[in-house]
């Protein structure tokens, strides 16, 4: 049996540099550099509210980036709903388009809509909203057809698709089913 010796100093099979070495003291890359961050040169032009967000996504699959904006866009059209409110044919809005001060009065231009001006923005834009939501509902669906959709994807069109119906009041024509029952029993 072959005893070794143990190597001593600078033959010890180390990795880096010598102890205490202060070669590369105030060498290499500036204090700040990016270049080891993925998007370094996105960095450089973005706030870093946009990168974290950038980060996030990177982590979504497009079935999900997908069904984020469905739901945006739904939820944009149920908030238009009160915003965009009409009460009657009566309800005028009156806004102050510009003021100018004179040497002895202020001039004031006032811009009036009208109820039927603002249903009519209001339909329209609706309109092209449910349009848009409409085609991305059909994009997700043909999307589902692939291997790529959960179980729980496919649940979530079918829900949504359901409470659409439920705004558009596509049942109204249908009667009226009252169901009377005692507390406990299935049907």
């Amino acid at each position: 049996m072959v005893k070794r010796k143990k190597q001593k100093g600078a033959h010890k099979k180390k990795k880096g540099a010598p102890l205490n070495n202060k070669n590369a003291v105030g060498h290499g890359a500036p204090a700040g550099n990016k270049n080891a961050e993925t998007h370094g040169f996105f960095s450089k032009y973005l706030p870093n509210e946009t990168l974290s967000i950038i980060q996030e996504i990177k982590g979504k699959d497009s079935l999900d980036i997908l069904w984020e904006n469905i739901t945006i866009q739904y939820a944009a059209i149920i908030r238009a709903q009160r915003i965009m409110y009409v009460k009657d044919q009566d309800d005028i809005t009156k806004h102050l388009k510009k003021e100018k001060d004179g040497d002895t009065f202020t001039e004031r231009e006032w811009e009036f809509q009208y109820a039927w001006d603002k249903q009519a923005n209001f339909l329209q834009a609706q309109s092209r909203a449910m349009s848009e939501l409409r085609s991305m509902i059909k994009r997700y669906e043909e999307m589902m057809q692939t291997d790529l959709a959960t179980e729980e994807q496919k649940l979530r069109i079918e829900k949504l698709k359901a409470d659409i119906e439920k705004v558009k009041g596509v049942d109204k024509d249908k009667p009226i089913e009252i169901v009377i029952k005692r507390k406990g029993e299935d049907k």
